[in-house]
């Protein structure tokens, strides 16, 4: 099991020297991964029901202040030599799909063959409906969906070709290829029915939340028995699960102070460092290869001494 960091392209993050700092410390401390949030814009009033808290209210309408997902990936390619740069997620209908293809195969090729493409279908209706390109919000799903395959199209044929309702390719020249063939690994977002069909048809993984009240996997139990689900799909689809990777983001990680679950009792990787690190073991016997944790700071001396106190005081105790 490894562990990586998640960062918002907000707050303390948004700044060059700060993301910069933040990147070369989390890849000097050893974590493996080095995840970016992507909104393009923000709105001013969002109806859109927010699917990862109780209330569906969304916390980040409070400032319009939000950097690029893709832009800060490449920019922390350049300043980072090991750390694995990680989709966290990227909303597919956001961007057109030639164009995503080919910005993901340059930081790739950039970074040396270290991107991983976790993506999402999106939940918010107005920033998807204000970006213009993309597809109908209702039919994200099915968009999202040919985008994913036209990436590996383009990605890995010499003359990609690709005929669907959302992407047409033909008569193309796309070079270079992704240092990473086939291409970057793409993690399957999302906790549902359609996100685990999604896995087993088109993912080289599994990247939940553990946040989703609808379908909750904040305990290591209903994490072991939502993954047999991905498996069952995995296995109707003709695939080995063996074939599949399994990650997971810990949105609520606290170090220190133990919160509550909204079912009672502790919330995971909230509370002492052996109290998170025997969740992680947990959760690494449920199946899952690499866990993200994720914070709000605005403050850089924050963000650097969590991300110590983390690598120090809890994954050195996960054996």
């Amino acid at each position: 099991m490894d562990f990586g960091l998640h960062l918002g392209t907000r707050g303390g993050a948004a700044d060059p020297d700060n993301l910069a700092r933040i990147a070369q410390h989390a890849e000097g401390a050893g974590l493996a991964y080095l995840g970016f949030s992507d909104h393009v814009i923000i709105m001013r009033k969002v109806e859109s029901r927010y699917p990862y808290n109780e209330t569906g209210d969304w916390p980040a309408v409070d400032t319009g202040f939000c950097l690029e997902q893709l832009s800060c990936m490449a920019y922390a390619a350049a300043i980072t030599s090991k750390i694995r740069l990680l989709t966290s997620v990227m909303v597919i209908p956001h961007r057109p799909a030639i164009l995503t293809a080919k910005t993901i195969a340059t930081i790739d090729i950039l970074s040396k063959g270290r991107v991983t493409l976790g993506v999402g279908v999106g939940w918010n209706r107005e920033e998807i409906e204000a970006i213009g390109s993309a597809p109908p919000f209702d039919r994200r799903g099915a968009a999202s969906n040919e985008y994913v395959r036209a990436f590996r199209a383009m990605w890995t044929e010499e003359a990609p070709v690709f005929s669907g309702e959302f992407v047409e390719i033909d008569n193309i020249k796309f070079e270079p290829k992704p240092t990473q063939r086939p291409g970057p690994p793409i993690w399957i977002g999302g906790e549902g029915l359609a996100a685990r069909k999604r896995v087993a048809a088109l993912g080289d993984g599994w990247y939940p939340t553990i946040r989703n009240p609808k379908e909750r996997l904040d305990d290591p139990q209903r994490f072991a028995a939502a993954l047999a689900d991905v498996h069952t799909h995995v296995r109707a689809a003709g695939r080995d699960p063996a074939s599949v990777d399994v990650a997971m983001f810990a949105p609520n990680y606290s170090l220190g102070e133990a919160q509550k679950a909204p079912s009672g009792g502790r919330m995971t990787f909230t509370g002492t460092a052996d109290e998170i690190a025997a969740d992680a073991r947990a959760y690494r016997d449920a199946g899952v290869h690499h866990i993200n944790i994720g914070f709000e700071s605005t403050s850089l001396d924050d963000v650097l001494r969590k991300i110590d106190a983390f690598v120090k005081d809890v994954v050195a105790k996960v054996d």
